[in-house]
């Protein structure tokens, strides 16, 4: 697969996670200094990474939060969570996700993620 194909393969996926204006803005934010790296994870992480079929979506979102959890990535976790809930992920299974985060990276990370839940969750309902 050529890296044309693996960005555009990626840039559907990112999209469909993480919605199409959040994409977007972040593209259109790239400039000469970050663009390369936008594009090149676009093509990497999204293109042949979530373009792998072999794990659904779902799935996929519940791994990245369990290791960004682990990691104490929490402006990646938020988005994530809510890439989550756009991949189905219901809230039960996100409180399971950050009981396994609590119980393998330790009490403090899965407040982290407690509370970055709550946002993201306090949001769905807004709106």
């Amino acid at each position: 697969m050529k890296n044309e194909d693996l960005f555009e393969k990626g840039l559907a996926k990112r999209k469909a996670t993480l919605g199409a204006e959040y994409v977007e803005r972040n593209l259109a934010a790239a400039d000469d200094f970050t663009r390369p790296f936008q594009e090149a994870m676009t093509a990497w992480c999204w293109g042949f990474g979530w373009g792998d079929e072999t794990l659904p979506p779902k799935t996929r979102s519940m791994l990245n939060l369990a290791m960004l959890g682990a990691m104490g990535r929490m402006h990646e976790w938020e988005i994530h969570c809510r890439g989550a809930i756009n991949n189905g992920v219901t809230k039960e299974e996100i409180r399971a996700i950050i009981h396994a985060v609590g119980i393998y990276a330790g009490v403090p990370m899965s407040l982290e993620c407690f509370r970055a839940a709550r946002k993201v969750l306090a949001e769905q309902t807004a709106t």
